[in-house]
Protein backbone atom coordinates (compact mmCIF):
# COMPACT_ATOMS: atom_id res chain seq x y z
CA UNK A 1 0.00 0.00 0.00
CA UNK A 2 1.25 3.24 -0.90
CA UNK A 3 1.93 6.25 1.63
CA UNK A 4 -0.73 8.24 0.02
CA UNK A 5 -3.47 5.21 0.30
CA UNK A 6 -2.31 5.05 3.48
CA UNK A 7 -2.53 8.45 5.02
CA UNK A 8 -5.97 8.68 3.60
CA UNK A 9 -7.49 5.41 5.23
CA UNK A 10 -5.34 6.44 8.50
CA UNK A 11 -7.37 9.99 8.37
CA UNK A 12 -10.74 8.15 7.83
CA UNK A 13 -10.02 6.31 11.06
CA UNK A 14 -8.87 8.83 13.32
CA UNK A 15 -11.84 11.41 11.96
CA UNK A 16 -14.10 8.82 12.87
CA UNK A 17 -12.92 8.01 16.26
CA UNK A 18 -12.85 12.02 17.21
CA UNK A 19 -16.64 11.48 15.56
CA UNK A 20 -17.64 9.55 18.41
CA UNK A 21 -15.20 10.71 21.34
CA UNK A 22 -17.49 14.64 20.68
CA UNK A 23 -20.45 13.17 19.30
CA UNK A 24 -21.19 10.10 21.66
CA UNK A 25 -22.15 11.98 24.47
CA UNK A 26 -25.60 12.83 22.52
CA UNK A 27 -25.98 8.80 21.38
CA UNK A 28 -25.14 7.36 24.52
CA UNK A 29 -25.56 7.91 27.97
CA UNK A 30 -21.81 6.44 29.30
CA UNK A 31 -20.10 8.88 27.16
CA UNK A 32 -22.05 11.48 28.68
CA UNK A 33 -21.40 10.62 32.00
CA UNK A 34 -17.40 9.56 31.63
CA UNK A 35 -16.40 12.43 29.53
CA UNK A 36 -12.86 11.77 30.95
CA UNK A 37 -12.79 8.19 29.85
CA UNK A 38 -13.68 9.38 26.56
CA UNK A 39 -11.57 12.08 26.54
CA UNK A 40 -8.68 10.12 27.09
CA UNK A 41 -8.87 6.97 25.74
CA UNK A 42 -10.58 7.92 22.45
CA UNK A 43 -8.29 11.23 22.16
CA UNK A 44 -5.22 9.49 22.80
CA UNK A 45 -6.06 6.56 20.16
CA UNK A 46 -6.65 9.45 17.68
CA UNK A 47 -3.68 11.62 18.14
CA UNK A 48 -1.69 8.57 17.19
CA UNK A 49 -3.28 8.03 13.87
CA UNK A 50 -3.02 11.46 12.94
CA UNK A 51 0.58 11.15 13.35
CA UNK A 52 1.36 8.43 11.53
CA UNK A 53 -1.36 9.25 9.05
CA UNK A 54 0.32 12.43 8.72
CA UNK A 55 3.86 11.17 8.68
CA UNK A 56 2.70 9.50 5.21
CA UNK A 57 1.25 12.18 4.25
CA UNK A 58 4.16 14.37 4.42
CA UNK A 59 6.19 11.30 2.93
CA UNK A 60 4.16 11.30 0.18
CA UNK A 61 4.20 14.72 -0.92
CA UNK A 62 8.01 15.02 -0.64
CA UNK A 63 8.57 16.59 3.14
CA UNK A 64 5.62 19.29 2.17
CA UNK A 65 2.97 19.56 5.44
CA UNK A 66 0.05 21.81 3.56
CA UNK A 67 -1.49 18.84 1.04
CA UNK A 68 -1.99 16.23 4.06
CA UNK A 69 -3.38 19.28 6.24
CA UNK A 70 -5.31 19.67 3.87
CA UNK A 71 -6.90 15.86 3.37
CA UNK A 72 -7.01 15.54 7.18
CA UNK A 73 -9.76 18.69 7.16
CA UNK A 74 -11.33 17.43 3.99
CA UNK A 75 -11.48 13.72 5.13
CA UNK A 76 -13.09 15.42 8.19
CA UNK A 77 -16.09 17.22 6.58
CA UNK A 78 -16.42 13.60 4.54
CA UNK A 79 -16.84 11.21 7.73
CA UNK A 80 -18.54 14.19 9.67
CA UNK A 81 -20.96 14.16 7.42
CA UNK A 82 -21.40 10.49 6.17
CA UNK A 83 -21.61 9.44 10.53
CA UNK A 84 -24.23 12.31 11.39
CA UNK A 85 -26.76 11.21 8.68
CA UNK A 86 -25.80 7.55 9.68
CA UNK A 87 -26.31 8.35 13.48
CA UNK A 88 -28.43 11.34 13.91
CA UNK A 89 -30.18 11.08 10.94
CA UNK A 90 -29.24 14.63 9.74
CA UNK A 91 -29.93 14.75 6.04
CA UNK A 92 -27.97 17.47 3.70
CA UNK A 93 -29.46 20.81 2.66
CA UNK A 94 -27.59 22.28 -0.59
CA UNK A 95 -25.10 23.99 1.62
CA UNK A 96 -24.39 20.87 3.01
CA UNK A 97 -24.02 19.41 0.01
CA UNK A 98 -21.72 22.46 -1.56
CA UNK A 99 -19.31 22.50 1.45
CA UNK A 100 -18.86 18.88 0.82
CA UNK A 101 -18.17 19.05 -2.62
CA UNK A 102 -15.70 21.70 -1.76
CA UNK A 103 -13.92 19.57 0.37
CA UNK A 104 -13.89 16.76 -2.24
CA UNK A 105 -12.10 19.61 -4.72
CA UNK A 106 -9.90 20.00 -2.00
CA UNK A 107 -8.40 16.89 -2.01
CA UNK A 108 -8.48 16.76 -5.95
CA UNK A 109 -6.13 19.51 -5.74
CA UNK A 110 -3.78 18.33 -3.64
CA UNK A 111 -3.35 14.70 -5.24
CA UNK A 112 -3.40 15.80 -8.63
CA UNK A 113 -2.08 19.35 -9.14
CA UNK A 114 1.65 18.78 -9.95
Amino acid sequence: MNNLVASFLLFFLAQGIIWFQTNGQFLWTSFKDHPIVVAFTLGGTAALIFLTATKYAVEHFNGLFWPGRFIAFATGMLIFAILTYLFRGEGMNAKTVISLILSLAIICLQIFWK
